[in-house]
């Protein structure tokens, strides 16, 4: 029986490098699409919106009415876009795009208020943008809230409730802050079903696996050969997304970055041996590539929190992320990077990663038959 050899890994490795090194092409966009990815979502996907739209109309015309409308002018999250005089005008400036919602305030605003009467604004949101139309609510409550409390000040009334909030560990609530540990993980998932699914499809492909076969190789030295290489792209890819995501974003990395690298190794482990699993079962690198983007991109992008929330899924659908190793990957960075926990604090999710990577190097390993057909 054949002892593992390190002097054929080694052979292996440097023979991978030299590919690699030739197809500068795929090599050159594995160093770009940390950046790539980066740019468009990081900024694409911010969900902090500011500037919105908006027409007031104020038939009040008061000191009162006018504190209000200070209030959304003075506001980060909304542009008065003009004045209008009735609701039909709200109504033709949703149609032309012009604005995304109406403030109509009555024009016994200032008398209701004297009388400490319970006051009513009107809203009128563009539904057509339900995301947008949310948010618009949410911030004119959120501004409601504040006219309120400062009449409150101003009336010097007595037994008001006031409430002082505070959001622990992303206390801007920004959401770019939770994009970019979801971003690394699709950028490992990416360089994964790009190099990794077609990397023994090649071999096939260019009948080299024949002269593999005839040499004295394990299966274990020939997959980790295969794999080394690619991990130090993807850990690169990791730095890179990391770095830029501090310097850009400004995303804090509250945890100790040797964590951040043991568990994207781990991570990294299990979805490049699920690639390298595609490509020696389907020995067709177009196809192996394909079924790669299909079964690790776009669960990545949907079922793994990292866009759309868990908690909000069905619950069939909820029950199917948890087959998906992005969904502990991002829990465990959003984790070590905005609340600075240490392994202790995520030793569930790790373990459910390390499983995965373990099952999948198993199955490549096994899956690799090293004959002729």
């Amino acid at each position: 029986m054949t002892n593992f050899s390190f002097r054929r890994l080694n052979a292996i490795i440097i023979k991978e490098f030299i590919h690699i090194i030739r197809d500068w092409r795929s090599l050159s966009l594995a160093i770009a699409i940390p950046i790539l990815l980066l740019v468009l979502f990081g900024y694409a996907l911010n969900m902090d919106l500011k500037n919105i739209p908006i027409s007031i109309i104020d038939k009040s015309n008061t000191p009162e009415s006018r504190e209000l409308v200070s209030l959304f002018d003075g506001s980060p999250y909304f542009k008065v876009h003009n004045y209008l005089q009735n609701n039909k005008q709200v109504e033709d400036a949703i149609k032309r795009r012009e604005i995304k919602a109406g403030i109509y305030i009555k024009s016994d605003f200032a008398k209701q208020l004297n009388n400490g009467s319970d006051i009513k604004i009107g809203l009128t949101v563009d539904g057509s943008d339900a995301n947008t139309g949310r948010l618009v609510q949410n911030y004119t409550q959120a501004l409601g809230s504040i006219y309120n409390q400062n009449i409150h000040i101003s009336n010097n009334k007595i037994g008001s409730l006031m409430l002082k909030s505070r959001s622990w560990y992303n206390q801007e609530l920004t959401s770019t802050f939770n994009l970019v540990p979801g971003i690394t993980a699709i950028v490992m998932v990416v360089i994964a079903s790009m190099l990794a699914s077609v990397t023994v499809a090649k071999e096939w492909e260019m009948g080299t696996m024949e002269q593999l076969i005839s040499t004295p190789i394990m299966r274990l030295e020939l997959t980790l050969g295969k794999a080394i290489p690619l991990y130090i792209i993807g850990l690169t890819d990791v730095l890179i997304a990391t770095i830029l995501g501090m310097a850009m974003f400004n995303v804090p990395l509250r945890g100790e970055p040797a964590l951040v690298i043991f568990i994207a190794t781990i991570f990294l482990t299990g979805v490049l041996f699920f690639g390298l699993v595609l490509s020696i079962a389907l020995k067709k690198q177009v196809l192996a590539n394909q079924i790669a983007i299909i079964s690790g991109f776009l669960p990545t992008l949907i079922l793994s929190g990292f866009v759309f929330t868990i908690a909000n899924m069905p619950l069939p659908i909820r029950i199917l992320t948890h087959v998906f190793p992005a969904r502990y990957f991002i829990a465990i960075l959003k984790s070590i990077y905005l609340k600075g926990v240490g392994l202790d604090m995520i030793i569930m999710n790790f373990t459910f990663l390390s499983i995965y990577a373990l099952l999948m190097v198993i199955l490549a390993n096994k899956k690799l038959i090293l004959r002729l057909d």
